[in-house]
């Protein structure tokens, strides 16, 4: 039977069609709905041009989560991918999805997480630091940010003369190569 997944996103969406496109043939698994809380957000755009189905909500709707799950159990959701979104997941969909909504970091928790730790602020912080490595941490969710259940982490080389963008470069490809991966590994298991 194949697994239907919400993409939640709030920006240009590279990590979502990365997503969508990964899971475009798979039997098994399905990218079924993208949302967002930005009606401007390019992600939409990206998902409609693969002929995946948006919704955006509002500020009120995210906070009591009731409409958001009422449309997800219309799609007949599975499981939840964050990727680019930056709002703390309610817990009304905490309870109705345990163990069931993913995220990605751009870094290695526990360093360089938790709420404003978010794209370029992570990258600067890493290079400020001077840290050797960075990377990226694929993890679950619970009612705090970046402290759910560490599912995958991958690494890259920081070095002396990277700049916060070069970091970035480095991250992405790691995002791209791995979150689709792990995604599927999680929902076949």
């Amino acid at each position: 039977m194949k697994k239907n997944i919400a993409i939640f996103a709030s920006g240009s969406g590279t990590n979502a069609e990365n997503i969508i496109r990964y899971f475009k043939e798979n039997d098994l698994v399905r990218v079924s709905l993208v949302l967002s809380n930005k009606s401007d957000a390019p992600v939409l755009i990206r998902a409609q041009g693969l002929q995946v189905p948006v919704a955006v909500f509002s500020k009120d709707a995210w906070q009591t989560g009731k409409d958001i799950l009422t449309l997800l159990r219309h799609h007949q959701i599975d499981f939840i991918v964050l990727a680019g979104f930056l709002l703390r997941v309610p817990e009304v969909l905490l309870h109705a999805y345990p163990n069931k909504i993913m995220n990605i970091h751009p870094a290695l928790l526990p360093n360089y997480g938790g709420k404003g730790m978010y794209g370029d602020r992570v990258h600067e912080a890493v290079v400020a630091a001077g840290e050797k490595q960075s990377g990226i941490t694929i993890h679950y969710i619970n009612e705090h940010y970046d402290e759910g259940s560490i599912i995958f982490q991958a690494q890259c080389e920081v070095l002396p003369q990277d700049s916060p963008t070069e970091v970035a470069q480095k991250v992405h490809a790691l995002e791209y190569k791995y979150y689709p991966h792990v995604i599927e590994e999680v929902l076949l298991r």
